[in-house]
């Protein structure tokens, strides 16, 4: 359906548009997701994308790895990524990228195919891959963080209020810019349900951000935790360029 309704609203493509697709999982009959892994059920995958998207290629796959429910847990993922590398070679695929995945797993991927993206959870509550960030980020590898602003429960906080209303933002938009000054390799893909909701998430705050124009005080974590000590990245302390 997602894709389909993207085929509707900007078919044909713009030549700049760079449209990522994900594969590996499938619902359950309770609407529950189960993993699909197998090299038949990646092929069918790969073919909806490109009937659903209307192309010839799909410009980037992510392999979405289910060893666990919530969270990445550790497991071999080289039989489908070999499956979806074969893919690749046949000229279905130009990219591939990694979802929910371990720094090791990445480790077994790249040694697979070249890996260009890593979708993982992350955001100001929840850092766990601030190492594995910094390491992609090194390696030229983008990492895009899924619930951005805490998914299912929305992040809150008042420290992270408190900043919003000193920038004329709102919490969410201070959220988002923070991720963007977090690591030059981070793309944002937040849910955007409305007009107005776009609206905001392409807010002045976020322009700022990008263009680097924030206040040194806000690109570092720090800022919200209130304490040196939760700031793992020293770098997060200084000014840094975002590409997007």
């Amino acid at each position: 359906m997602t894709n389909q309704l993207i085929r509707e609203a900007l078919h044909p493509y713009p030549s700049d548009l760079l449209i990522v697709t994900k594969v590996g999982a499938v619902r359950g009959p309770n609407a529950e997701w189960q993993p699909a892994f197998s090299p038949q059920a990646l092929a069918a995958a790969v073919t909806d994308n490109l009937k659903n998207l209307g192309v010839d290629v799909l410009d980037v796959v992510n392999l979405r790895v289910m060893f666990a429910v919530h969270g990445p847990a550790e497991g071999s993922i080289e039989a489908p990524l070999t499956a979806l590398a074969e893919l690749q070679q046949k000229g279905l695929i130009r990219h591939i990228g990694l979802s929910n995945v371990t720094p090791t797993q990445y480790a077994q991927g790249a040694a697979i195919v070249p890996i260009v993206g890593v979708q993982n959870q992350y955001n100001l509550a929840h850092r766990s891959d601030d190492g594995f960030i910094d390491q992609l980020a090194a390696e030229g590898v983008a990492y895009v963080p899924f619930f951005p602003l805490g998914g299912f429960s929305q992040l809150q906080s008042l420290a992270l209020t408190q900043v919003a209303t000193e920038l004329g933002a709102t919490p969410m938009q201070v959220a988002l810019a923070w991720l963007l000054r977090r690591s030059p390799n981070i793309l944002l893909i937040p849910g955007t349900s409305s007009t107005a909701h776009l609206a905001e998430n392409g807010g002045r705050l976020l322009r700022r951000a990008r263009t680097g124009a924030l206040p040194p005080a806000y690109h570092c974590p720090c800022r919200i935790h209130g304490t040196a000590a939760a700031c793992h990245d020293a770098n997060a302390l200084r000014p840094r360029s975002v590409s997007a």
